[in-house]
């Protein structure tokens, strides 16, 4: 924890000094290439490659280098040292824990809506799907930040054996307690075990909370300013987490680790339902030996609230780093047009699951008929569209979000090993979180 503590601040500290750092001229004969730092691995690391190659044969002054990095966190990591060092990349690509990180550092992020208009591209946030436009852009509807591989949760399930359990594979179930019903008959049936979920934070904590419009924190979990507080030590949220824990005594919910680790659980076909990104749909698709269906996620039905409410995004967005030339800004002003082309997004979209950031791109992805074979990928779209966001759904924008979701993750595990009761655990999670934010809060009085 402290090593994590101390690259949140360093982090702060490098983006500041690298903000102060004068623009490099460029001096070239050639075309002038712009390096792009991202996170993408397997078929979704082909589908980044794919999109460059495209746009760098649609032209010939710039060269888009994708460069991948590691995980989300290892790419973070590598921009922290590339800030010290004066060498980061015209474009890296932050995952959504990032966004408060990278707002606060004002001076090291030269805003997308700036560079679009300083370089006469045309851009109009208003294209993109509302719930993705809000996350990445201030209260004032300036987006700092373009949307790439934006995705929500989702569930999937295995369709085979729904079968062989006796039940329905074109009915999945559509509340918590149909939900654990299934789980407890997919494990009778055989398999290991009934379920299984990735980003435990994500998927049972945040979208958990939006999808049943319960804040997460205050202040509109956290879009309203840096005095935020976290509050989803709820009854609701109490109750889930319950029902968790004693359904993983029996191993009908069995624990895969952090991030997407519990993935294997699902395609082995040791667990018959699953909770992931819709991004891991192309993944899937490629690993997966049986048929397999998307659903929404589970709601309770009696909670307060009115759920099922919309789901909230996850995934990364584009941020433009300052201390470039001229001629790599309208390079990269070039390329970001490139990738919110209709055509540039439908097909990210189809080939990777992601949600396709326009709903220009969405339209053309149904024109095509791509969702008559393919209905995952439009599951949840639906999803994040089911309602107008309210302050409880927007998204999550805290500070320090990383860490935070270190001690939540920490916190479960302790809970599954009996070493702190759910009640409890919870109320650690909270406690422990708002420290941090306090933390943030100071560093950017």
């Amino acid at each position: 924890m402290k090593r994590l503590l101390f690259i949140s601040a360093i982090l702060m500290t490098a983006l500041l000094l690298f903000s102060s750092c004068q623009k490099k001229e460029a001096v070239s004969t050639g075309p002038i290439t712009i390096e792009f730092w991202h996170a993408m691995t397997g078929k979704n690391a082909d589908n980044v490659q794919s999109l460059a190659d495209k746009y760098n044969a649609s032209q010939s002054k710039y060269i888009v280098t994708p460069i991948y990095k590691g995980s989300y966190s290892d790419t973070m990591n590598a921009g922290i040292a590339a800030f010290r060092a004066n060498a980061a990349p015209a474009i890296i690509q932050v995952y959504e824990v990032g966004t408060a990180t990278m707002m606060a550092a004002k001076g090291a992020v030269k805003p997308v809506y700036e560079l679009m208009k300083e370089f006469g591209q045309k851009f109009d946030p208003k294209i993109y799907i509302p719930t993705i436009t809000s996350y990445y852009s201030t209260s004032k509807g300036e987006m700092l930040s373009l949307p790439f591989n934006s995705s929500t949760a989702v569930m999937y399930y295995n369709k085979e054996a729904f079968v062989k359990a006796g039940l329905d594979p074109n009915k999945p179930p559509v509340t918590w307690p149909e939900f654990f019903e299934v789980a407890k008959k997919l494990k009778a049936s055989g398999m290991e075990g009934g379920f299984s979920t990735n980003w435990i934070s994500w998927i049972q904590l945040e979208n958990f909370s939006a999808w049943h419009n319960q804040p997460f924190g205050t202040l509109s979990n956290g879009f309203e300013g840096l005095g935020t507080e976290l509050v989803f030590n709820s009854p609701l949220t109490n109750k889930h987490f319950e029902n968790l824990y004693q359904l993983s005594k029996d191993k009908v919910f069995i624990y895969g680790g952090r991030e997407n680790k519990a993935n294997p659980l699902f395609t082995s076909g040791q667990v018959g339902l699953h909770f992931e990104s819709i991004g891991g749909y192309g993944n899937f698709l490629n690993t997966c030996k049986f048929e397999f269906g998307v659903a929404p996620l589970p709601y309770y039905p009696d909670a307060p609230g009115g759920a099922p409410q919309n789901s909230i995004i996850g995934g990364a967005s584009l941020w433009v780093l300052n201390g470039k030339s001229n001629e790599e800004y309208k390079g990269v002003a070039d390329f970001f047009s490139f990738l919110s082309l209709p055509e540039s997004q439908a097909a990210f979209h189809q080939n990777t699951g992601y949600l396709p950031i326009t709903m220009a791109a969405y339209e053309l992805t149904k024109s095509q008929g791509y969702y008559d074979k393919n209905p995952g990928p439009e599951v949840a779209i639906k999803q994040l569209l089911n309602k107008a966001p309210t302050p409880n759904s927007m998204g999550i924008r805290f500070g320090n979000f990383n860490i935070i979701r270190e001690i939540e993750d920490q916190t479960w595990e302790d809970i599954l090993a009996g070493k702190i009761s759910v009640k409890d655990g919870l109320n650690k999670m909270v406690a422990d979180g708002n420290a941090e934010l306090r933390k943030f809060e100071q560093l950017n009085k």
